[in-house]
């Protein structure tokens, strides 16, 4: 009897984390989905034309082709950029200096390394790149964020 128990209270929680799991993914996928027409809306209101779908699902264009080699995951850049929501609310802007592979949402990961050397590119990110369903101090939950990012030097 309590080998009976014990079988059926393993299968249990078996099954509960199971749902668990496929619960989660079930939600990043129709976040994904949300975060698509978002940004695909943003890009038809703006009259964005040449924006490039990378396979992470970040969404980019190039405004300013720059110079020279690209950087790398491993370089260090200096760039000035300025982050608004879909809706053109301000969020953060400002310099800074980075190793691409440091301590940057994924989106600036991946963004960083598509422009050169005083090149001008906008990223249209994801929320899964960015923040997620936590969220960061005045960016909500689940946020579409949009970068206009000026790649000033790769160090």
């Amino acid at each position: 009897m309590k080998k009976n128990l014990l079988l059926l209270c393993t299968l249990f929680v078996l099954l509960v984390s199971a749902c668990k799991k496929d619960s989660s993914d079930n939600y990043a996928a129709e976040q994904a989905i949300v975060d698509e027409a978002q940004i695909k809306a943003y890009i038809d209101a703006n009259r964005l034309l040449n924006v490039v779908k990378d396979p992470s699902g970040l969404y980019y264009q190039v405004q300013t082709p720059g110079t020279g080699a690209y950087p790398t995951a491993t370089s260090t850049v200096n760039v000035n950029y300025k982050g608004t929501f879909t809706d053109g609310t301000q969020f953060d802007s400002g310099n800074f200096t980075t190793a691409v592979n440091g301590d940057i949402i994924q989106g600036f990961k991946i963004g960083l390394t598509k422009i050169n050397k005083d090149g001008r590119i906008l990223l249209m990110v994801p929320s899964a790149l960015a923040y997620g369903p936590g969220g960061r101090g005045t960016i909500p939950a689940n946020k579409v964020l949009i970068f206009q990012i000026d790649m000033l030097r790769i160090l």
